[in-house]
């Protein structure tokens, strides 16, 4: 009789509302396949630490609507050592492991890769952060999320703005994408979208930005007036840049950092479906004996992408630099 294959989960990285439903729909599938699934709690340290629980179908029937991930998450310095990386392989192969499918971002594929080096087990990557900077997929696992979240919060941002005849800036997260700053601005109806993609010369962009504004509160008093600006854009804080704005065009500037809010809540719709089949996709990848890859969905058709490749964002980035310039009105 062969060997019952075994499958380890790990989500890793920050979190994103929908890794949850991808660990529900790896895990089904999978005892649909008759192989056994752990979840490895905290990411890379439930590895080295060989911290894990079996995963059943009692553990996952009523997780498809909840945030966070019930294996946790977290960072892992650890995995940037040799050592680090040799416990892990180590922990795999005492636990018996055949296949390892990490949810995660940029650093964690990295982590993957860096960990196929010291382990011969397959290796399938699913892309989950809110930022959607990963090469080889049209949306990452909690971004549709975390947009809605974004929008809803500038909504009642915009309330408030117009009640006080106010300007805002709305600090977004995003690490080094600009993507969800583009995306909530355009959804919101920002008068203005700042991500460092649209940057060349920052003091001539701040000197222009800053003419924008006060030309149009010049012609409209009453307007409110809100400014989506993603994380680590500039070198200046979001604070600082009201500041600049109120003594340059005499209008009251505030700054609303949305920060970790937009990583939590119930998944939406979009990211519940996408996680589902991302799911599904990698254990038939498993199946097919297939490692080094993550599975995304492009134009509405799956594909596969080396995990080398994922970190290669710079055709993502012209495309949503196009799209923002067409569609700003």
């Amino acid at each position: 009789m062969s060997k019952q294959k075994r499958i380890a989960i790990i989500t890793s990285g920050g979190d994103a509302p929908g890794m949850n439903p991808a660990i529900r729909a790896i895990t089904l599938k999978a005892l649909k396949c008759n192989f056994q699934v752990i979840g490895y709690y905290c990411g890379y340290n439930g590895l080295i630490d060989e911290h894990y629980t079996e995963l059943t179908t009692r553990h996952v029937n009523d997780i498809i609507h909840r945030g966070g991930t019930i294996i946790k998450s977290a960072r892992c310095p650890a995995m940037h050592t040799e050592s680090g990386l040799l416990q892990a392989a180590n922990s795999l192969r005492k636990c018996h492991v055949d296949a390892l499918i990490v949810i995660g971002g940029d650093g964690s594929f990295k982590g993957a890769e860096a960990l196929a080096k010291h382990w011969s087990g397959q290796i399938i990557g699913i892309p989950g952060t809110i930022d959607n900077d990963i090469n080889g997929t049209d949306a990452t696992i909690g971004f549709y999320t975390a947009i809605d979240t974004a929008l809803g919060c500038i909504d009642k941002i915009r309330d408030t703005a117009q009640a006080f005849e106010r300007t805002f800036v709305v600090e977004v997260m995003g690490r080094d994408c600009g993507i969800i700053a583009m995306e909530a601005g355009l959804a919101s109806g920002a008068e203005q979208i700042i991500c460092k993609e649209l940057i060349d010369d920052e003091q001539l962009f701040l000197d222009k930005l800053k003419e924008d504004v006060a030309l149009s509160l010049a012609n409209d008093a009453a307007h409110s007036y809100v400014l989506v600006m993603a994380e680590h854009s500039l070198s200046i804080s979001a604070q600082e840049l009201a500041e600049q704005l109120k003594t340059h065009t005499g209008v009251d500037s505030r700054s609303a950092i949305l920060g970790y809010v937009q990583r939590g809540g119930a998944p939406v719709a979009g990211d519940r479906i996408l996680a589902t089949q991302l799911g599904i996709e990698a254990v038939k990848h498993v199946e097919l004996g297939h490692t080094g890859i993550m599975i995304g969905v492009e134009n509405g058709q799956v594909k596969t992408t080396k995990l080398a490749d994922t970190s290669d964002t710079h055709a993502r980035n012209i495309d949503f630099v196009a799209k923002l310039k067409e569609y700003r009105l």
